[in-house]
């Protein structure tokens, strides 16, 4: 154990496959102590999953999940409330072993500084401790990797947009953009759905359910008639439409 503080460790292990972690997160994964990461109530968390076969045996596991559901808009207040108590005590736990000099490795889908539950830790904490952020491949690009899809080319713009947007604001900014990443799809899907419709962009659309994981799925969006799609689901507009130079 250290005689100061502990190292908080943003590990970004990336999109599902394992092989997809970079090698300065494997090494620390592999001194890990203890390991902490963020779950969906009753679900073995897939952080941890795609980290297992770097943790040493020994490592203390630390599971925080979480009390509501990101489909819910970011800005209610029936989300604001329950996430921020939430991210406090996990704050606070974390801060328990840094402070007795243990470094602490916290777990992150994709990329720790992208859309990801590592930044309300990192916001919390590195004013009282040191920090260090490990990038890890995103779940977009994992998922356009997946659909043989080029997402971007020359002087496209990209937009990554939430698909807890509303409508009018999806459809709008789907109007504007060469190409875009569309995230926390779920039960927001009809509506992603029809957004693309009205701007447009609906025959251009990829599915990608579970991108470079077990049980992949890459569809045309307009072939999809469900209401609602898992977690693990993201779709997926390529640019690419303008002057090639081949």
């Amino acid at each position: 154990m250290k005689s100061g503080p502990g190292t908080l460790y943003g590990v970004g292990v990336g999109p599902g496959d394992p092989e997809l972690i970079t090698l300065k997160a494997v090494r620390v994964l592999k001194a890990a102590r203890v390991v902490c990461f963020f779950r969906k109530r009753g679900s073995k968390g897939h952080a941890l999953s795609i980290a297992r076969p770097f943790l040493p045996v020994s490592a203390v596991e630390i599971p925080f999940e979480y009390p509501v559901t990101t489909e819910v808009r970011f800005t209610d207040d029936d989300y604001v409330r329950p996430i921020s108590e939430f991210y406090a005590v996990a704050a606070n736990s974390i801060a328990h072993y840094l402070g007795e000099g243990q470094d602490v490795a916290l777990l992150c889908e994709g990329d720790p500084f992208f859309y990801g539950s590592f930044l309300h830790m990192y916001e919390r904490l590195k004013g009282n401790f040191p920090s260090v952020v490990i990038p890890g491949v995103t779940g977009m690009s994992g998922c356009w990797t997946s659909a043989g899809a080029p997402i971007a080319l020359g002087d496209d713009v990209l937009t990554v947009l939430p698909g807890t947007l509303a409508a009018d604001d999806l459809t709008a900014k789907l109007r504007s953009t060469d190409a875009a990443a569309i995230m926390k799809v779920g039960c927001n899907l009809p509506k992603i759905r029809e957004a693309l419709r009205l701007s447009g962009r609906l025959e251009e659309a990829i599915y990608v359910e579970r991108g470079t994981m077990e049980g992949e799925r890459v569809v045309p969006l307009w072939q999809v008639e469900a209401l609602a799609a898992p977690y693990f689901s993201i779709v997926l507009v390529p640019g690419c439409r303008g002057r090639r130079i081949l």
